[in-house]
């Protein structure tokens, strides 16, 4: 067999099992980024100085779980990924500061005090002069959430996993209260 005629026949087999892992690996790494995890840049200064902290062009980038929220659970403290109530093009990453049904003592919102009804939480950027969030468009309805921040993965120096916390003095009044109690 001529050597052109075996090559032609080598570069089919290789242009098949390209193709053929092509439509697999395809519709795989959808459904994953579609249903489990996917990565998002943060850009912006809402978040600081827990996420990018160093401001400027310098940006974190951190893995989104898609699958711990698939039943809209969350607790205070997480860094949740939405859509923006105010443009459903963008998506937002806020931190949770309160829970359905509870009282939140507002930063500049138009009610001083908010009780957090029922299907909605509380989010609020760290940074709090630089943040659109409830302060703004006040709760948000839990369907608008994408995912959970879990890690940040870049830069390097910075990986870490985000585990859940308030900032001081934000959260529940009840919470605040029960802890104001202990002290006396």
């Amino acid at each position: 067999m001529p050597v052109m005629a075996q090559r032609m026949r080598s570069s089919k087999r290789y242009l098949r099992a390209f193709v053929s892992g092509f439509f697999v690996a395809v519709p795989v790494t959808v459904t994953f980024l579609d249903r489990f995890a996917c990565v998002a840049r943060v850009e912006g200064a809402s978040m600081q100085p827990f996420l990018n902290p160093e401001g400027g062009s310098k940006c974190d980038v951190v893995l989104l779980n898609r699958w711990s929220v698939r039943n809209y659970q969350v607790q205070r403290g997480d860094i949740v990924s939405l859509l923006s109530p105010k443009n459903p093009q963008q998506k937002i990453i806020k931190r949770v500061i309160g829970l359905e049904g509870d009282f939140i003592r507002t930063l500049s919102y138009k009610n001083r005090f908010v009780r957090v009804p029922d299907g909605h939480f509380w989010i609020e950027g760290d940074h709090h002069g630089h943040s659109l969030d409830s302060n703004s468009f006040g709760p948000v309805s839990v369907g608008l959430l994408h995912a959970r921040a879990s890690h940040i993965i870049w830069p390097p120096k910075r990986w870490q996993q985000i585990k859940p916390c308030l900032p001081p003095n934000r959260g529940p009044l009840d919470t605040e209260e029960e802890g104001d109690e202990d002290e006396l």
